[in-house]
């Protein structure tokens, strides 16, 4: 009987601890405690917006700045250099006066001769020195006319086909950091080189406060293709499986407002650049998707959005 009596105290102790337990419950979550159904579980993510705007390929390459026309001064006759009227980046008009040859021999007495500047120009080069000797074959001096600049590429044996005139470009120089000049093809070479399987490429350069020079080291965007007005998305959101691509888009949860889901979208991908996707279909603008996080992500799942990242630029 005592046994009995010691039971039956226990039961009922147990049963006032899980009857406070439960209120203690429902005062967190009022009308949730006695329905009986289990909780979802929520997943923490980081979301962002899908964006219109554009996007371009482009092909990476680099190269050094080079004058666009350069001409070099050459001697009429073989002689020793009696002096020299130009300096580097001096400023000649074409028949200024560029270098004195003297072409006398020992016991012959000979008229020096003047070499001229051929084009108005600046001058580059100047290997000419007073005293050295030289032929007809040897440059006095090399001039650049025009102040035009171009780089010169070698463009890959695969990316031949993507090559067209007036394709713009975006360059960049460590020179000149954060700033983006602009250029075009202006010249393509009929041939590939069979060395090196590559085909050279003339870039002219816009040169605005004339703040690049002949000889600087260029980084060149070469601009193959550009879309405007696409639906574009950080490729790190897209989820491949099965043959699928799709993204988790954010909704309001229709049977508790205080909650989001998510709901899975089948995506038509374009091109990828820098890792930013085109999406041609699923997605429309300003969209919220699920950039981090959405590996564990089931069609309805629960989403808390811990922090939603800036969407991505719309150039």
């Amino acid at each position: 009987m005592k046994k009995f009596l010691g039971v039956l105290v226990l039961g009922i102790i147990l049963l006032s601890g899980c009857e406070r337990i439960k209120e203690a419950y429902a005062k967190i979550r009022p009308g949730k405690a006695d329905t009986g159904v289990q909780e979802k579980p929520v997943f923490a993510v980081n979301t962002s917006l899908a964006v219109q705007g554009q996007i371009q390929d482009y092909i990476a390459l680099s190269g050094d700045i080079v004058a666009g026309s350069s001409v070099d001064t050459f001697s009429d006759a073989a002689g020793r250099v009696a002096q020299v009227y130009v300096s580097v980046g001096q400023w000649v008009n074409r028949g200024d006066p560029v270098a004195a040859v003297d072409p006398s021999r020992p016991g012959m007495d000979f008229r020096i001769g003047i070499a001229t500047a051929p084009i108005s120009g600046t001058v580059v080069a100047l290997p000419a020195q007073v005293g050295m000797t030289i032929s007809q074959a040897v440059p006095l001096a090399r001039i650049a006319g025009g102040g035009a600049l171009e780089i010169r590429l070698y463009v890959a044996e695969r990316f031949i086909s993507k090559m067209a005139l007036n394709l713009p470009c975006e360059i960049t120089l460590d020179a000149w950091p954060g700033e983006v000049f602009q250029g075009s093809i202006s010249e393509i070479s009929p041939t590939v080189d069979a060395a090196s399987r590559t085909m050279e490429v003339k870039v002219n350069v816009n040169n605005p406060g004339s703040k690049l020079k002949a000889g600087m080291f260029a980084k060149v965007r070469i601009i193959t293709e550009r879309k405007e007005d696409i639906v574009k998305i950080p490729a790190s959101a897209v989820i491949n499986r099965f043959g699928e691509q799709y993204v988790y888009a954010v909704e309001e949860d229709p049977e508790d407002p205080e909650f989001n889901i998510v709901e899975k979208r089948i995506i038509m991908p374009g091109i990828l650049i820098d890792g930013v996707m085109e999406i041609q279909g699923g997605l429309v603008p300003n969209e919220e998707i699920v950039i981090r996080g959405q590996t564990l992500l089931d069609e309805g799942s629960r989403v808390n959005i811990i922090e939603r990242l800036m969407p991505l630029s719309v150039n």
